[in-house]
């Protein structure tokens, strides 16, 4: 849903209503209860206040309004597609491996007319008759199913009240551009639809990206640019372009009109003081390619601006901060590096590791930390914190992770730090993190939401249901879980692949589910699809009871055809059933995670699945990606690497909301005001609580 309606209702759980009640007696109430049983259909329902509200207004202002909030809910839930499996009676029925294939090699021998020639002693099997495409029609697999009987576990998500969809539309901007969060790509899109339907926007905007997007607007309305380094302008100019401006990937620059030309140089001329030329060669390309669209030359009065091209040509020397840094240390004058990175206090904390490596007194770098504490940002202090809280144990290998979520590992070849330096640089970074923080007032933590990791960067994670940041450990409930993936594709014929990987407590002995093997007792696969033009499901069933592995990894491989961010449409998502419900192989009131596959991997690692001591099963987010082959991905061909990397994060100490209400109740009740964290609100809050959900947590860490 792009619309600004649909952003406010899938980000935020509300329902804008500005509509003015009906001023006769009509039948506006029982339309909003017949749109609440639909919506408890997908597995959502409208809060008392809602439906109060609905039941006020004129009946065809409803059906109206329902139309479009059940599409965006759908849609959320991954209900908006229809959903069918290979085999039929899928999770019963399913066929032992090899005797689904030696049906298959039977009927194209003995079928006249489905037979083939073999034209080579290899046979690819893929290729048989029949093989990875339906065999019956959406209306056959719902004949041969029976209808899901409800249980109070199902999921059911609230719909709240919301205001107008002016006011709600603000306050979602004023969210995503003022957050100190690296965005999502979805948020960036989202944000782009918000600048231009807001009039204002908020004092502060610190995250680049978010600027960026913001000043396509100011540019293009002919106001001030929000600039003050080089490189925000390079960012614009990709923005206003149609490209990247992460920066990512390069971008082709489009024709300027003369208006815009000399707005981006006077911009660029304000910013670019010999200091921060520096920054130019790490873009040096990309700044080339502007200065062709810009033609600096027509305007002599903007010296500075000038030179910044100069720069990117070789004409003119600069040196970053970084190449000084390198130098010095490379040198063995730690001192001198820790003088340079004072200057950029963010640089210094992202640095301390290394710093505190180098053989200088630790003593002096910390007390250098300590002076650049205050003027670092919150989320450098937080990302700080977590790192050094993982580096007293030995790691089972260092994750590197991407803005596009695309990890790798390597071995963790670092000697240690000695304890107590940990333990002073840990108590210095609590002690600023905690004056940051907000006056919590009474604070209110839901005992679900302590384990939900501290959303650090949202780059690697696309919005949808149920979803949660990288490192979050979330409960699952339920008798059997069942992973679903759904593709569409959008020019070649492309074929994704579900699998999963199951392991022993010590991340070996491993077996899988996929295309090459069907079921091992306890989890069955649905049956491999080959071809999506039309849209195209697969599905893992997993009986948690009966599981003879504690870790369960599902993944889905790109086999062939186009990449997830190609695909006309890519989602994955997981349920939770009890036995005897029976139910077609997607319901959508039993999902309970549902979001959009993205990124340049071939191989998606949304969570892993992890068996306690106590017997229940949790969900810990993963949010990755591997690079994988270009063609013919299997699980098989990666359970080393997946193996390793799934290790590394299980094992890491997120900082989590745990950690954050810890300081918050360290600070004490201050004003009358409540604050509360958890999952979703529930009823009854104070009038003017400050509600932090999966969707808000973000707001909560400092500046």
């Amino acid at each position: 849903m792009d619309t600004l309606e649909g952003l406010v209702i899938t980000r935020r759980l509300r329902v804008p209503v500005d509509a003015p009640a009906a001023t006769t007696p009509g039948w506006g109430e029982v339309a909003a209860r017949q749109l609440d049983a639909a919506l408890l259909s997908v597995g959502f329902t409208c809060s008392a206040a809602l439906l109060e509200r609905l039941g006020r207004l004129p009946g065809e202002t409803v059906v109206d309004l329902g139309v479009r909030v059940l599409a965006a809910v759908r849609h959320l839930a991954g209900d908006h597609v229809r959903h069918n499996a290979y085999f039929i009676d899928f999770p019963r029925n399913v066929p032992d491996t090899l005797e689904f294939w030696a049906g298959l090699l039977r009927q194209a021998m003995l079928d006249p007319v489905a037979a083939t020639p073999v034209p080579s002693p290899v046979l690819d099997l893929l290729t048989l008759p029949g093989y990875g495409r339906y065999r019956h029609t959406y209306a056959d697999l719902l004949a041969a199913h029976a209808e899901l009987v409800p249980l109070a576990g199902d999921r059911v998500t609230v719909l709240e009240l919301g205001g107008s969809l002016e006011a709600e539309a603000r306050e979602l901007y004023h969210s995503l551009a003022g957050s100190e969060v690296p965005p999502a790509a979805e948020d960036l899109t989202a944000l782009r639809s918000l600048a231009a339907f807001c009039d204002d926007e908020p004092e502060r905007i610190p995250v680049r990206e978010n600027r960026a997007v913001v000043n396509e607007v100011r540019l293009a309305a002919g106001r001030p640019l929000l600039v003050d380094t080089v490189t925000d302008v390079l960012r614009l100019a990709c923005g206003c372009s149609g490209g990247d401006v992460t920066l990512a990937v390069p971008t082709r620059f489009r024709s300027f009109r003369r208006a815009e030309r000399r707005a981006l140089l006077q911009a660029l001329d304000a910013v670019a003081s010999p200091a921060r030329l520096g920054d130019v060669p790490r873009y040096r390309e990309q700044w080339k390619r502007l200065g062709e669209r810009l033609h600096p030359g027509e305007y002599p009065r903007l010296p500075r601006a000038a030179h910044v091209f100069e720069v990117a040509r070789g004409l003119r020397r600069a040196r970053g901060l970084d190449s000084r840094v390198e130098e010095a240390l490379s040198a063995g004058r730690t001192g001198e590096a820790v003088d340079l990175l004072e200057r950029s206090p963010g640089a210094l904390l992202r640095r301390l590791d290394h710093l505190l490596r180098t053989g200088s007194p630790a003593s002096a770098v910390l007390d250098a930390a300590e002076r650049a504490a205050a003027g670092a940002s919150g989320r450098v202090l937080l990302s700080l914190r977590e790192h050094l809280q993982n580096r007293l144990v030995p790691a089972a290998g260092r994750v590197f992770v991407n803005r596009h979520g695309r990890a790798w590992t390597t071995d963790d070849a670092r000697p240690p730090i000695e304890e107590d330096v940990v333990s002073r640089a840990v108590t210095l970074l609590d002690e600023e993190i905690t004056r940051r923080l907000p006056d919590p007032g009474t604070l209110i933590v839901d005992p679900e939401a302590l384990d939900i990791a501290l959303p650090l960067s949202g780059k690697a994670v696309a919005p949808g249901l149920g979803m949660l940041p990288r490192g979050s450990l979330s409960a699952v409930d339920g008798e059997s879980l069942r992973f679903f993936v759904h593709w569409r594709q959008a020019e070649r014929s492309t074929d994704y692949d579900l699998s999963a990987l199951m392991l022993d407590a010590s991340y070996g002995d491993p077996e899988h589910i996929s295309w090459t093997n069907y079921g091992n007792g306890f989890a069955d696969y649905s049956g491999d699809l080959v071809d999506a033009p039309d849209g195209a499901s697969e599905f893992i069933d997993v009986r948690l009871a009966r599981a003879t592995r504690p870790i369960v990894i599902p993944q889905v491989h790109i086999y062939s055809g186009e990449a997830f961010d190609e695909a006309a449409e890519a989602f994955f998502g997981y349920m939770t059933r009890d036995a005897g419900q029976e139910g077609m192989p997607f319901e959508p009131r039993t999902v309970r995670m549902k979001s959009d596959l993205r990124g340049s991997g071939r191989v998606a690692l949304p969570f892993v699945l992890l068996r306690g001591d106590d017997g229940a099963w949790r969900v810990k987010w993963l949010h990755l990606y591997l690079r994988g082959a270009p063609r013919f991905n299997q699980v098989e061909g990666n359970r080393l690497t997946t193996s390793l990397l799934v290790r590394s994060i299980v094992e890491r100490d997120h900082l989590r909301v745990r950690y954050l209400a810890g300081l918050l109740r360290r600070k004490g009740p201050g004003g009358g005001h409540t604050t509360y964290i958890g999952l979703q609100a529930p009823a009854g809050l104070p009038a003017g609580t400050r509600v932090y959900t999966p969707g808000t947590l973000h707001e909560l860490i400092p500046a």
